[in-house]
């Protein structure tokens, strides 16, 4: 729908009437990887093309971490084998309450064990961008939005959503991503990570 300018009369399809309309660049699928039965210490992708503008994961995940009164668990992200520097995350809980810190990684969801752990079927979720990951003049940053469904669980956060903004002190262009479990050991079985390209 065309949204007409009160100022100089122009018709844009942006929401900042007279600006030039934005339209996101196209999707591309890299790869997909999903764990199998035996469960994965860690996941990878390598050689990344460097064709893309940026890239994104999304993801679906679970740990093999017991349930000790959080349902939660973290995972890492290595970009050529280096890992983070720093780490900025802003988070809310199913019970209202707001937390923030500067150490966690990116959170997923635990499995758990017992009659107080998460139903097996459910996953943590994140969508993971890394912006101008080809250029060599910056470190990289990545920027994740994530969720985890607390369920019936009794502990007082219950579910959480977050958001997080990792700084990595790579300056080369990113080919390799890798990803391994904070407090768990292993990834388990059915989760699954997707890279994409975004071109424009």
């Amino acid at each position: 729908m065309a949204i007409r300018s009160l100022k100089n009369g122009t018709f844009s399809r942006s929401l900042l009437i007279g600006n030039d309309a934005y339209i996101p660049g196209d999707f591309y699928s890299i790869a997909t990887v999903t764990v199998g039965s035996g469960g994965a210490s860690s996941i990878s992708f390598s050689s990344i093309p460097s064709t893309y503008t940026h890239l994104q994961i999304r993801g679906i995940s679970k740990t093999n971490r017991g349930y000790s009164g959080n349902i939660v668990d973290g995972f890492y992200v290595s970009l050529n084998s280096t890992g983070a520097t720093k780490y900025h995350q802003i988070n809310g809980f199913a019970n209202g309450s707001v937390g923030a810190n500067a150490t966690e990684p990116i959170y997923t969801i635990q499995n758990g064990s017992g009659t107080t752990a998460i139903a097996t079927e459910v996953f943590g979720t994140q969508v993971i961008d890394i912006l101008d990951y080809t250029n060599t003049n910056k470190n990289k940053v990545t920027r994740a939005l994530w969720g985890a469904d607390g369920g019936a669980n009794t502990w007082s956060g219950a579910g959480m959503v977050g958001m997080n903004s990792v700084l990595h002190t790579v300056t080369s262009a990113i080919t390799s991503i890798s990803f391994t479990p904070y407090l768990g050991s292993l990834f388990l079985q059915n989760t699954k990570f997707a890279l994409y390209g975004i071109k424009g």
